[in-house]
């Protein structure tokens, strides 16, 4: 894929702490890593202190890679500007740590704070500062502030210095001038570039997992949600997969509502007679959607059965529409993910242009009008309607019938806990991981099914402690 067809479908403007953190992971899985982003935006700080002319330069580090980036900034002002670096004391990031060691060998002074009265000390210090770095909590922090962290915002707006705040201001503290790095994070923020390439944003990656947080200790049954997959009749295996594939991306209860009845005791089944019973059994199913977070429908269904989802749509919260439920009219949900492949594509949403990826985006970014819509393809391509991702995990041996059924099913499931967005692309970059884990290298001889070991170390396997 060409930074060409993807350049277009950057996000601007003002970035939220979580999408930050995501845009950070997935641009360290590429190669850049935390401690190359830290020096980039360590040495832009100094830049702008300089600009300030102070004499006196007063920088104030957390333990966290903020803290790590005002650490980096007093190693370069070393020998420019008079430095004091007041150290929060606590668990440092590995990156943090590897920083104040090389600033040890600066000679630049540096207090270590741990308590409330350790920072009231320090109030003279404050006093011949003409200039602070607040680089003490950054993206996330929220008040109540904790000590000593409270002590030295106090001391800051007390003092008469300029103060100068890395990425965002702690929470209750004033700030003069606040520098950004990649995207603002808050309105009004100077923005410079610390090198995170452009496909850590518009591609799908590890961080766009982050937000699947650990179930709590005292989590109960249902807790991870409840998902139906209504399908199956000229394809008795597709709602299956899809379930199996719900539970493996985790889904605690997943019922299948289908005319076809296999003998997997993980899922519970609700049989519907014959293919020409989905109507009799819609009063039935409805109450079923109503109790479901999230409802998966058209696997296997068959096309003359398409107008069961249609009817059903509507008692839904969340919906993901896949195979022959992409039919006009299309069903929607308050909440609704559309995971059609090429062909489905052109019969619901219109004919796709060209081969190329940015004329494909467009098309998806148009038709996202109602819902969310995953294109599946060799490059998959989701959108809101609004944001544009792609996706380039998978390998060839997937196409195989089959595994558009487990994405629908993971999608299912996470959109029990994630918005549409956040699911339709945490689905389709983990259920490729899973795909390229089953097939080894292989290019061919992959089954849907050897997906579904693989779906919770793609998914849960330490993409949190990333």
């Amino acid at each position: 894929m060409r930074l060409t067809d993807c350049r277009e479908f950057a996000e601007r403007g003002l970035i939220g702490a979580a999408r930050m953190r995501a845009v950070d992971r997935n641009a360290v899985a590429l190669g850049l890593s935390s401690l190359q982003m830290m020096e980039a935006a360590g040495a832009a700080i100094a830049r702008v202190v300089l600009e300030e002319a102070p004499t006196h330069v007063l920088v104030l580090a957390g333990v966290g890679n903020n803290g790590g980036d005002g650490l980096v900034a007093a190693r370069h002002l070393a020998g420019e500007v008079e430095v004091t670096v007041v150290s929060v004391a606590g668990t440092r990031t590995s990156a943090n740590t590897e920083q104040a060691a090389l600033l040890v060998r600066t000679g630049v002074p540096v207090v270590q704070v741990g308590c409330a009265a350790d920072a009231a000390a320090l109030e003279p210090t404050f006093s011949t500062a003409d200039l602070v770095v607040d680089a003490l909590l950054g993206i996330g922090a929220a008040p109540p502030l904790r000590e000593p962290a409270a002590t030295l915002v106090g001391l800051t707006n007390a003092s008469s210095a300029r103060v100068l705040a890395v990425d965002v201001p702690t929470p209750g503290c004033r700030a003069d001038r606040v520098l950004a790095f990649h995207r603002p994070k808050t309105a009004g923020a100077e923005t410079v570039r610390i090198g995170i390439p452009l496909e850590a944003e518009v591609c799908t990656g590890p961080g766009d997992l982050l937000e699947l947080s650990r179930r709590s200790s005292d989590a109960h049954k249902g807790d991870g949600g409840r998902v139906l997959v209504v399908g199956g009749g000229p394809y008795q295996g597709a709602p299956y997969l899809a379930g199996l594939a719900a539970l493996r991306a985790g889904a605690d209860i997943v019922i299948v509502a289908t005319p076809a009845p296999l003998p997997y005791p993980d899922v519970i089944t609700i049989p519907v007679q014959g293919e020409d019973g989905w109507h009799e059994a819609l009063e039935r199913l409805i109450g079923e959607v109503e109790r479901a977070d999230t409802v998966v429908m058209g696997n296997g269904l068959g096309s003359g059965s398409a107008g069961i989802a249609a009817g059903l749509a509507p008692s839904c919260r969340r919906a993901v529409v896949d195979a022959d439920a992409l039919r006009l009219p299309l069903p929607a949900a308050p909440e609704t993910v559309y995971t059609p492949h090429a062909g489905e594509f052109a019969r619901t949403f219109g004919p796709l242009p060209g081969e190329g990826l940015a004329e494909r985006a467009r098309a998806v970014r148009r038709a996202a009008q109602d819902g969310v819509v995953l294109l599946k393809g060799p490059v998959d391509i989701i959108s809101d309607g609004n944001r544009v991702r792609f996706n380039r995990t998978g390998t060839p041996a997937m196409t195989v019938g089959g595994t558009g059924d487990v994405l629908a099913g993971v999608v299912g499931a996470l959109l029990c806990r994630l918005d549409p967005f956040q699911a339709a692309v945490a689905g389709a970059y983990a259920t490729g991981l899973a795909g390229e884990a089953a097939a080894q290298g292989r290019t061919a001889g992959l089954v849907a099914s050897d997906m579904l070991t693989g779906l919770p170390d793609a998914l849960y396997g330490g993409s949190q402690d990333a």
